[in-house]
């Protein structure tokens, strides 16, 4: 496997795990790495500009930045093809462009403007579903190896695109595929007695349709294990359950219930929140959808 894995830092503690992250990733992956620096237009302008000494501090900041993260790349992953790259522009609109051609493009949660309270800042959200490539987002360093990928599946192309996703993600890691599919139950009248049988039912279809939707990722991927949850409620509290005992939660950017011109559903949106590991939001690619 090749390709290129583009991390996004700042300098900010997120941004250096999201760094560890894609080093590692791109190591697994035998793909090069490159970091990208955004350096704001705002840095340009009055009053900054007139501060004697300014540019050229800033300058080197963002140069410092470069730096000490190519230098924690090789020290994760030694000998992992790595190049930098200073850019100017708006963050979100820039690291956009400069992933198009990517595998995956990862960011920390919050970067060096956010707000403590925060879990999800401007630039991840920004991200998130609006890429062309996988955005992977990192809240913090990932240290335990589960060997193990959680995917919420659905049947939408969005879903299919994260199971895909999710497949690469756990062949490099020698590990298996979780796929939860969620599921809401039925209404019921309150006065209708009798549920129990009907109420198997239910579940017992639920489950069939879970295994039938996956049947085909089976034989397409008969080297990475697969095991599926049929889950009744909303895939939120299941994904995050989940995440727990997982090296990555993948999502697509929207599902079947999505809102149409949506790019980010309120289940990526609230994973992204709420997942204890690393989170990954993925669309199809253009012509998929």
């Amino acid at each position: 496997m090749a390709g290129q894995i583009v991390a996004a830092v700042d300098g900010s503690k997120p941004a250096t795990a999201a760094l560890e992250w894609a080093a590692d990733d791109a190591r697994r992956r035998g793909a090069a790495l490159r970091i990208v620096h955004v350096r704001e237009a705002w840095a340009h302008e009055y009053p900054f500009h007139a501060v004697e000494g300014f540019a050229q501090s800033y300058s080197e900041f963002c140069e410092g930045v470069l730096a000490a993260a190519a230098a924690r790349a090789r020290e994760i992953a030694p000998g992992l093809e790595t190049t930098t790259e200073l850019v100017e522009g708006t963050v979100v609109e820039t690291l956009r462009a400069r992933s198009a051609d990517a595998d995956a493009l990862v960011v920390g949660s919050r970067g060096m403007g956010g707000f403590s309270g925060l879990l999800l800042g401007s630039v991840g959200l920004g991200l998130a579903g609006h890429a062309q490539v996988p955005v992977v987002v990192v809240r913090k360093p990932h240290r335990d190896d589960y060997h193990e990928v959680v995917v919420g599946f659905d049947g939408s192309p969005h879903s299919e695109a994260a199971l895909q996703f999710a497949f690469e993600e756990a062949r490099t890691r020698h590990g298996r595929v979780h796929a939860v599919y969620a599921w809401e139950m039925p209404t019921f009248s309150p006065f209708a007695v009798g549920y129990g049988t009907a109420l198997q039912e239910v579940f017992d279809n639920e489950r069939r349709a879970a295994r039938l939707r996956l049947a085909p990722w089976r034989d397409k991927h008969p080297d990475v294990p697969l095991v599926e949850s049929a889950v009744c409620g909303h895939p939120v509290p299941a994904l995050a359950d989940a995440s727990l005992v997982a090296d990555l939660v993948v999502v697509g950017s929207r599902g079947l219930g999505g809102v149409r011109g949506a790019l980010i559903g309120s289940v990526g949106h609230a994973v992204l929140h709420r997942a204890h590991c690393p989170v990954a939001v993925v669309r199809p690619r253009d012509g998929e959808h």
